[in-house]
């Protein structure tokens, strides 16, 4: 049995300049940070049945990995010409459609995990490549390559997204002071709404080659050194405010990545004190975050509660968390520990 754990991100500016309808004139580049909630991934070797099985939320046994309704694990297991003799299951710390990235770091898990069985290693920049090809390439989905490379590399990262399709990458080396300042500032909420980032996405990366949505997304590319810069320095307040900045020019791209109920909540977390935030992910729903003092943090989630009941969000919650350094890992390889058991 192989077990395997990827992190889930947060991403704090230029996210949609990773679309190839972007990068492709000019390169874009994101900032995020991996944290404490995890996609997990079990295979087991199952020699003696000559058929494939996955367990998510729904359970699928079939004589071929090409007739599973499971796209990712389909295209991997085809792409990696595994056929038989092996289940797979998956299973999540918090729920899917939080704008945490948690499909791709479904993807990364998966893979990784799938090398693992093959008794082959990956890099952690390799196996970012690796998930953008599954989703993108091989499932076609119209999405970005930030929270695959994320959820790979682990820790605060600068990622660039280039012309030829390469990708590169900058860990920032937070001190532990700084980063438990930064934390200590910051309040993630559920919200309840789930939403489908491929449907963002698509809206998103047809309007991108206007001029004017083409100039935001700049804007947005042309943020991330500063954020560094902010961060780095420990200016938490400029950060908020660069995060507010941020999600105005990301409201401006498509109409469906705010809705009545965020944007209500996303107003009384300014007015209770927030220098700024966002909604996580593509839009539409999921998480959002807050930058807000220390000594509001509770009078800011008392109030956003009372704003989520009148809306009707009845899955609504704080969602505490820290950062992480690791990237994806293989937990537990027991096929690894019985051949070293006979040898």
């Amino acid at each position: 049995m192989i077990v395997v754990r990827a992190p889930l991100r947060v991403s704090f500016v230029g996210g949609g300049t990773d679309l190839p309808s972007f990068y492709r004139k000019r390169k874009g580049q994101v900032l995020s940070a991996t944290i404490d909630k995890y996609v997990y991934v079990v295979i087991n070797r199952t020699p003696m049945l000559h058929q494939v099985s996955a367990r998510y939320s729904i359970s699928e046994t079939v004589p071929h990995p090409k007739e599973l309704q499971h796209t990712r694990i389909k295209e991997a297991l085809l792409d990696l010409g595994i056929e038989k003799g092996l289940e797979i299951a998956s299973f999540a710390t918090l729920p899917s459609r939080t704008g945490l990235g948690s499909s791709s770091s479904f993807s990364v898990a998966l893979l990784k995990g799938l090398h693992a069985y093959q008794d082959k290693k990956i890099d952690a920049h390799d196996l970012g490549a690796a998930a953008s090809r599954l989703e993108i390439d091989l499932v076609g989905e119209p999405i970005g390559k930030q929270d695959q490379y994320a959820s790979a590399l682990g820790g605060f990262n600068i990622i660039q997204f280039h012309a030829d399709e390469s990708v590169k990458s900058e860990s920032l080396l937070l001190d532990f002071e700084t980063r438990l300042k930064f934390e200590d500032h910051l309040l993630l909420f559920y919200t309840g709404i789930t939403r489908d980032a491929s449907s963002v996405l698509k809206k998103q990366s047809q309007v991108s080659s206007e001029e004017e949505k083409f100039r935001t997304l700049s804007d947005m590319a042309d943020s991330v050194p500063e954020f560094k810069d902010r961060l780095l320095g420990g200016d938490i307040k400029g950060v908020g405010h660069m995060l507010h900045e941020g999600w105005m020019r990301k409201k401006s791209l498509v109409g469906n990545i705010s809705n009545g109920a965020i944007d209500a909540l996303y107003d009384e977390g300014i007015r209770s004190g927030a220098w700024g935030g966002k909604v996580l992910g593509a839009g539409g729903g999921g998480c959002l975050l807050f930058v807000v003092s220390p000594d509001k943090k509770k009078e800011l989630a008392v109030r956003l509660g009372r704003v989520a009941a009148k809306e009707g969000l009845s899955d609504y919650q704080v969602v505490p968390f820290h950062f992480v350094q690791s990237g994806a890992q293989v937990l537990y390889n027991g096929d690894h520990f019985h051949k070293e058991i006979l040898n």
